[in-house]
C-alpha cells in the first residue's frame, strides 16, 4: 500500500483493519519522502482489502509472497538470497514474519514475473 506520509496514517490503517476484526500478522512501515509504504499480512484479505480500500488517499495493492522457515543462526539469510539471485530472481521486498526458538520466518517478495520461480528454489509448493 502507499499513502501520503503524514502523521495518523499506520493508525488509521491499524484502526480499519481491526474495526473489520482483521488481525495484522505482520507488518513493514516506512515512509520515503512524501509517500508511506505498507506492506500486510492477514490471513483475511478479502476483508483487508476491502476495510482499507474506504481509506481516502491509500492505494491498496495484493501480492503474492513467499514465506519461508529458516534456521535462526548466521549465514542463514545470505544463502537463501544468493540461492534465489544466481537462479535470477528478483526481490522487490523481505521481511520477517515471527522468530520462535530455532527458526525464523521470512516473507519475501518476488517481482511478479519470478514468483514461481522463487518457490521453486526454495522448495515451496
Amino acid at each position: 500500500m502507499t499513502a501520503k506520509n503524514q502523521v495518523g496514517t499506520l493508525a488509521a490503517v491499524a484502526e480499519a483493519l481491526g474495526g473489520v476484526g482483521v488481525n495484522i500478522e505482520a507488518v513493514s512501515a516506512y515512509g520515503a519522502g512524501e509517500k508511506a509504504y505498507f506492506r500486510i499480512i492477514t490471513e483475511d484479505v478479502i476483508s483487508a482489502v476491502k476495510a482499507l480500500s474506504r481509506l481516502p488517499g491509500l492505494k491498496v495493492e495484493e501480492s503474492d509472497i513467499v514465506v519461508l522457515k529458516m534456521l535462526n543462526r548466521p549465514g542463514e539469510l545470505g544463502k537463501i538470497t544468493r540461492k534465489l539471485a544466481n537462479r535470477g530472481v528478483n526481490l522487490e521486498s523481505l521481511y520477517i514474519v515471527s522468530r520462535k526458538n530455532d527458526y525464523t520466518e521470512v516473507a519475501f517478495k518476488p517481482s511478479l514475473a519470478d514468483y514461481e520461480k522463487a518457490k521453486e528454489v526454495l522448495g515451496i509448493k
